[in-house]
C-alpha cells in the first residue's frame, strides 16, 4: 500500500491549481518549487508515495533524486501537467478506501 502525502494548502490561493505527483522510482526524491517569487515548496517523497499539493499555475516542480546530501536535479515538470480534477480525484480515493475496508 502506498501512502498519500497531502501538502497543506497555501494561504495564498490565487491562481492555485491542485497537482498530483507519484514517485515511481526506487529512490527517495526531494521535490521542490523554486521558480515562483516569494513562494517556496519542498517535500521528501519516498518510493511509491503519492503527493497531492496546490501550487501556482506557473510553477515548475523540480525532482531531485539520489542521496539527500548529493541529490541531483533529475527532472523538471510544469505543474499544469500535474493538474488534477479535485472532484474526480476525491471520488477515486473514496473508492479505493472502500475497497480496502472490505479486505
Amino acid at each position: 500500500m502506498t501512502a498519500l502525502l497531502l501538502a497543506p494548502p497555501s494561504s495564498e490561493r490565487l491562481n492555485q491549481i491542485s497537482c498530483y505527483y507519484v514517485n515511481f522510482s526506487s529512490q527517495v526524491q526531494v521535490v521542490r518549487i523554486e521558480n515562483v517569487p516569494n513562494w517556496y515548496f519542498e517535500r521528501v517523497v519516498f518510493p511509491g508515495q503519492r503527493l497531492l499539493f496546490e501550487a501556482p499555475a506557473n510553477a515548475q516542480l523540480e525532482i531531485h533524486t539520489g542521496a539527500i546530501a548529493s541529490a541531483i536535479l533529475s527532472d523538471r515538470i510544469c505543474c499544469q501537467n500535474l493538474q488534477v480534477d479535485n472532484s474526480r480525484f476525491a471520488h477515486q480515493e473514496h473508492k479505493h478506501s472502500s475497497d480496502r475496508s472490505k479486505q
